[in-house]
């Protein structure tokens, strides 16, 4: 397994089959022309096998810290560490780059993104999570 850091959309493209809809061309564009935007890509054999996606936030008084945005590993790669190689790779990055931490949101019912977490040694905290729709 290899994993990279991804700055162009053609790799992008090629891995589109591991995000929950088609990426977008504007949207990939904007992301990936931000230097606090970070996405990884793991690559087995070759072929696009997961990718985690990651953004820097900073604020006044906590500095800045990682939001480890989504995770996704391909069904036919599932339960061979990807998922927890790319999360581990994400939150180097972040430590490299100067982040005081990393924190991430998931359903209470997503086992399996909450065991991969868990791996890497996150601890959950209490906090409810809100949304608008625009």
């Amino acid at each position: 397994m290899e994993i990279l850091r991804v700055t162009e959309h053609d790799a992008v493209s090629a891995a589109a089959h591991l995000f929950d809809d088609p990426p977008q061309d504007e949207a990939t564009r904007r992301f990936l022309a931000d230097e606090r935007h970070h996405l990884l890509i793991a690559y087995v054999d070759g072929r696009p096998a997961g990718f985690v996606s990651g953004v820097e936030v900073t604020h006044p008084d906590k500095g800045t810290e990682m939001f480890v945005y989504e995770l996704g590993v391909d069904d036919s790669f599932q339960r061979q560490g990807i998922g927890t190689a790319l999360v581990g790779a994400l939150l180097a990055l972040a430590e490299e780059r100067g982040c005081f931490g990393a924190f991430t949101a998931t359903e209470p019912d997503n086992t399996a993104a909450l065991a991969t977490y868990a791996r890497t040694k996150a601890e959950a905290e209490p906090t409810t999570s809100l949304s608008w729709t625009f």
